[in-house]
């Protein structure tokens, strides 16, 4: 059973604090936008679907408070600019990964349909809220379909003699950060529930240890059969080893197939196309922007210093040294060789807009 990092109870949210893990496992209530702003930003909860899906959630909780109705007046306009204001500030939490704007989007959108239709104020909240928890859901069996999607594909092109496989796979893209299952993790997880995994390997992805603080925990707890690496022995791994498929996660897929994903995920996709080996991104819909053209053109998110001169509460480096730390790359539609698993198929990067418009 795959682990939850987003629990709804009696209308109560509460979130996996991921800076806790691997040794403790601690649930963080969320009490509205500033809560699910800071969680974010602090990266408690992180993953690009998971971001969309907590700052909803935010939004819904606040929508909740007993006094609501006469906080607006019962005016739906007031309530549409509350909401408009509020999804902009979310979308400062971190400014790389897309999903989180196009779901506000839809939900704005959503609400100017519900106004347009003269609901009742009180049905309009409700409706709003019912929106807003039903992403879950939604996300859940997109993360399924992806995960058939590319399950499939990986069995019929990689290595059609072999019985079963091994995937090399980068950050954390699984429970954690999604509402359940995963991205490029629930393929991996479709691969072994199918018994077509031999062995996943996922590196440690400093400076934050996604990989090792959370991917690790997660093929553990899922008894998936896995080995941890660190960044810097990929290219020893391809040489060493049998690595049939390379399967990651996006934050953000451009019209054109560029991906920015975390940071190390271009320097695996360049060894991937020296050694031969298909490399495969891991997208829903919700991720691909079709508003930029090229990855040149997409913000890069940087991070504070302090992730790479520490590690918990340890110091690493001399506290003066001045450092630079981007928490994505980008990686050129050229190397994503596999293809881009959506919940729609594997497609080329480079068919990807014609084929599916978002």
């Amino acid at each position: 059973m795959a682990t939850e990092s987003i629990i709804v109870k009696d209308d109560q949210i509460f979130i996996l604090n991921q800076l806790l893990l691997p040794t403790k496992v601690s649930y963080d209530r969320i009490n509205g936008v500033n809560d699910a702003w800071n969680a974010i930003h602090q990266m408690k909860i992180r993953g690009a679907p998971a971001i969309a899906i907590i700052g909803l959630l935010g939004v819904s909780t606040e929508l909740s408070k007993p006094d609501v109705e006469a906080q607006f007046d019962q005016q739906s306009d007031r309530l549409y600019e509350f909401i408009k204001q509020k999804a902009e500030y979310l979308c400062t939490s971190r400014t790389t990964a897309v999903n989180i704007r196009k779901e506000f989007n839809e939900l704005l959108n959503f609400i100017q349909q519900q106004r347009q239709n003269n609901v009742s104020f009180a049905l309009l909240i409700d409706s709003i809220r019912k929106y807003c928890h039903g992403i879950m859901e939604k996300d859940r069996m997109v993360n399924k379909k992806m995960a058939e999607y590319g399950c499939e594909h990986i069995r019929k092109n990689c290595h059609e003699s072999k019985c079963r496989f091994n995937i090399l796979t980068h950050c954390n893209t699984g429970s954690l950060a999604t509402a359940g299952y995963g991205t490029a993790l629930g393929v991996i997880r479709e691969l072994h529930s199918n018994g077509l995994l031999e062995q996943a390997y996922c590196t440690e992805t400093r400076p934050y240890n996604q990989g090792s603080r959370l991917t690790a925990w997660e093929l553990l707890t899922d008894n998936i059969p896995s080995t941890l690496i660190c960044d810097n022995m990929v290219a020893w791994l391809m040489a060493s080893k049998t690595i049939d498929a390379i399967v990651v996660g996006a934050d953000r897929v451009v019209a054109n197939g560029d991906t920015a994903n975390k940071i190390g995920t271009y320097q695996m996709a360049i060894l991937a196309k020296h050694f031969s080996i298909p490399f495969y991104v891991a997208s829903p819909l919700s991720t691909i922007d079709p508003t930029i053209d090229d990855g040149t053109k997409i913000p890069i998110e940087e991070r504070s210093d302090l992730e790479m001169k520490s590690i918990g509460s340890i110091q690493i480096a001399p506290a003066d040294m001045k450092c630079w730390n981007p928490a994505f790359d980008i990686t050129p539609a050229k190397l994503i060789t596999g293809g881009i698993i959506t919940e729609r198929g594997v497609i080329n990067p480079d068919q990807l807009i014609q084929s599916y418009p978002v």
